[in-house]
């Protein structure tokens, strides 16, 4: 971009005026560029405080929203540029509506632009009004007018008086604070003290007043008027700096005041070590770390090593690096609460209470961890357990664990070893480091204060892996009760017994924990919740909990049954109630806007009401696709259940070939040709026509094909369907299924029956056939979800194929 933008140029067309001042009448002769102000203009954004024309300053903007008008204004004769406050939040996002309608024209000097931004100086001339956008869209372009500046004779003498009372003003200003000069010389340079109407301007911009009163001072015409603005502001931004000073001075005072006191302070240590009545940092340390060690029951080893650092603190100088590592060392080591055990309440009667309490459903839950506690009881401790809790998002896990910490009367520490990549989070830091510090472990244990913690690790099919190590491997010591009694934190170097924590580890999913970790931990499934659950548990524990956060009385929102249900149906549909919570807040909050209005309570909330606070439901009613070739399937997710529909469709004739599609993962594809090639040769021993596949060219698709698909569980789905298919005979209606099928026929056993029952019976499917292996899990289910339900269970294909294709 040129820079030489001060060079002169011939006079452009006649859209010029004569500057302000001149006679009404263009100046005969010679023109010089820079003296003449056009009446069309680029116009140019700035958001934080309007331009004035006694200001010459830099300028920075965004390049590419505005390269393109600063090289069109370069391109100009006369450089000049109208400057408009914008009303919106970034320079790049105002629109015409945005603009105020005075500015300032200015004339740019020296446009550079690096990095993304452009910057020039722009030197203030005169105010403008916009007449006509010539150009809506950047660059701007405006047709302007300079209205002129109203001065009567007969008020020459009060302009004269305001014109003192503001150079009073500024020079009060340079002397409380000396910035002000540096711009004062600037003015000084460019204009005439004398000429009241610059003179204002330049004082207007001096001071920090508000956006909307500096355009106020722009927009105003009448000279005297102006100035009677101006020295307003100019009062306030006097008062402002001489409170600033008195502040300024404060500081001074008081930070001298400190100074004073440290230097006395010194002084007295220094006599009083002489008198030998006080004693110095080192001494204070070491008694203050013994008088810890007095009350904790340190093993041999470790109070061997604790000593040995005692006395090596005692021979280091204070000021040495040395002796800060070694004092921070022995402040973590007396910190830890050795031989410090809170008592167990081990009632189980309590422990069902607090249980019933906190969680609503999971009955089967709840019973594993009252016959987990219930061990304990009979042992006398609990201690060298690890849980794993196993769940959808949404479902309870952490509050579970919390709940067993209650239960137990111990204390609770949570961290989470999500992304976690470094095994020194775990082993904590070798004193060799700068910053050195305990891993989470030996930290947990400072914080809470006691040896028997509840310490829940979540996310831990979360951890990573790096160059600095492999924290899944370091938590093998950690969660093996025959290893964690001697656990070695490489920043204590010691020994320390966690085999009385309790270790209570949370996950969505087993596929990505190291197969030795999940060895050591004791699991526990935790499913999603049918619409029944959840209705109990938004009507007893969500709902109260945001009406209280919100303020709102019990009486004053009253939310139907049928209107909690079509919320968790049409909004929160997922495994969990996280959302559920989400939805309900939002409702709330609509309802405590209509309260603090003035609507009279209370406030009554149906279906209508709730599609009206939230819009359409996010989760239409599920549509069972049906036909000669459909089938629906079962699948598990991160999520929960789903329902799934395999869809089978002969193509042509002229050639035989299978197709796949839906964006199928490999193991997937792989159940999918088994299918495939297990119906192809079997057709005849199921009453089809054995030459069907012999010319026919299928395609089998999975709809959804945005989203990713995977696993074993769908060969008797797509078997099914391929069968339907061949027969040209619609399955029975409506019937969902899951098993993983092989070459032979055999239906293997898969996971996740709880969350596909529950899946199924979300979508209203109450016909299932399951691998005859997960018999057991279908009778573990409790009573509410397997009601009204009925299951057929399958060794083998044909046992599949005699209840999908049996005669209603």
């Amino acid at each position: 971009m040129s820079s030489d933008i001060d060079s002169e140029h011939d006079a452009p067309s006649s859209e010029i005026l004569p500057p302000e001042g001149e006679s009404g009448s263009p100046a005969r002769g010679i023109t010089v560029a820079s003296d003449i102000l056009p009446t069309t203009l680029h116009i140019l954004p700035v958001t934080d405080r309007p331009f004035l024309p006694a200001q010459a300053m830099p300028l920075l903007l965004d390049e590419a929203p505005w390269m393109e008008t600063v090289e069109q204004i370069g391109d100009t004769a006369h450089h000049m540029a109208g400057l408009l406050l914008s009303g919106a939040d970034e320079a790049a996002a105002s629109t015409v509506d945005d603009f105020a309608s005075y500015g300032t024209v200015v004339r740019m000097h020296n446009p550079m632009h690096a990095e993304g931004k452009i910057q020039f100086i722009a030197e203030g001339r005169q105010r403008f009004r916009i007449v006509k956008w010539l150009s809506k869209q950047a660059p701007y372009v405006a047709q302007v007018e300079y209205p002129e500046e109203l001065q009567r004779a007969e008020d020459a003498d009060q302009e004269k008086a305001y014109a003192m009372a503001i150079i009073s003003t500024l020079k009060e200003l340079v002397t409380l604070n000396p910035l002000y000069s540096e711009e004062l010389k600037i003015f000084l340079d460019r204009f005439n003290i004398n000429d009241p109407s610059s003179l204002s301007d330049f004082a207007a911009a001096l001071t920090s007043a508000e956006t909307a009163s500096l355009q106020d001072i722009l927009e105003t015409l009448p000279v005297l008027e102006r100035m009677k603005k101006v020295i307003t502001l100019l009062k306030k931004e006097l008062e402002l700096a001489k409170l600033q000073a008195k502040i300024h001075r404060q500081v001074e005072q008081t930070m001298g005041e400190q100074q004073r006191k440290f230097f006395l302070r010194e002084q007295l240590k220094a006599i009083q070590k002489e008198l030998g009545i006080a004693k110095d940092d080192r001494t204070a340390d070491v008694e203050r770390f013994r008088e810890r060690l007095d009350a904790l029951q340190v093993p041999d080893a470790a109070m061997q090593r604790i000593n040995d650092e005692l006395d090596k603190l005692g021979i280091l100088e204070t000021g040495s690096p040395e002796y800060s590592v070694t004092r921070s060392y022995l402040d973590w080591i007396t910190a830890l609460p050795w031989g410090n055990y809170s008592a167990d309440i081990l009632d189980l009667e309590h422990a069902r209470k607090v249980l019933d309490r906190d969680h609503e459903g999971l009955e089967d839950v709840k019973q594993r961890i009252v016959e987990f506690l219930a061990v304990g009881t009979l042992k006398g401790e609990i201690g060298g357990s690890i849980l794993l809790l196993v769940g959808p998002p949404g479902v309870g896990k952490t509050s579970i664990g919390r709940s067993i910490a209650d239960t137990l009367g111990r204390k609770f520490y949570r961290f989470s070893l999500g992304g976690m990549r470094d095994e020194a989070e775990i082993k904590g830091h070798r004193r060799t480091y700068i910053g050195a510090m305990p891993g989470k472990f030996i930290q947990a244990i400072k914080d809470a204060d006691t040896s028997n913690p509840v310490i829940m690790l979540d996310e831990i099919d979360k951890v990573g892996a790096s160059f600095r190590g492999d924290p899944a491997s370091a938590l093998l010591e950690v969660l093996d009760p025959e290893q964690n009694r001697d656990f070695l934190d490489h920043y204590l170097d010691v020994r320390y017994d966690l085999s009385r924590v309790l270790f209570i580890c949370t996950a969505n999913q087993l596929d990505t924990i190291p197969a030795p970790l999940l060895d050591r931990m004791e699991v526990i499934r935790l499913a999603g919740y049918i619409t029944e659950e959840k209705l109990r548990i938004a009507k007893k524990h969500l709902l109260p909990r945001r009406l209280r956060d919100a303020g709102v009385k019990r009486g004053q929102l009253k939310l139907s049954d049928a209107a909690l249900r079509h919320l968790i149906e049409g909004y929160a549909r997922e495994a969990g109630v996280r959302a559920l919570d989400k939805q309900l807040g939002r409702v709330v909050r609509k309802a405590v806007v209509k309260l603090v209005s003035g609507e009279k309570g209370p406030i009554r909330l149906g279906i209508e009401e709730i599609e009206e606070n939230l819009g359409k439901p996010l989760f239409a009613k599920e549509r069972m696709l049906s036909g000669v070739g459909v089938v629906t399937g079962l699948a598990w997710t991160t999520m929960g259940g789903a329902t799934l529909s395999v869809e089978a469709t002969l193509v042509h004739t002229k050639n035989r070939g299978f197709k796949l599609t839906g964006q199928l993962g490999d193991v997937m594809r792989e159940s999918a040709e088994i299918a495939y090639s297990y119906v192809a040769s079997h057709l005849a021993d199921y009453r089809g026509d054995s030459q069907f596949f012999d010319e026919a060219f299928v395609h089998l698709h999975v709809p959804e094909g945005a989203t990713p698909k995977d696993g074993p569980s769908a060969g008797v789905t797509m078997a099914t369907a391929l069968l339907s298919l061949a027969r040209q005979q619609k399955p029975l209606q409506p019937l969902a299924m899951t098993g993983e099928l092989t070459l032979t026929g055999q239906v293997l056993p898969v996971g996740g029956i709880r969350e596909k029952v529950i899946a199924a019976r979300r979508a209203g499917i109450r016909r299932l056939i399951l691998p005859e292996a997960n018999r057991r899990d279908f009778d573990e289910l409790p009573d509410h979800v397997r009601k009204g339900m009925t299951a057929h269970f399958a060794e083998h294909f044909s046992d599949v194929a005699a209840v999908a294709f049996r005669r209603r």
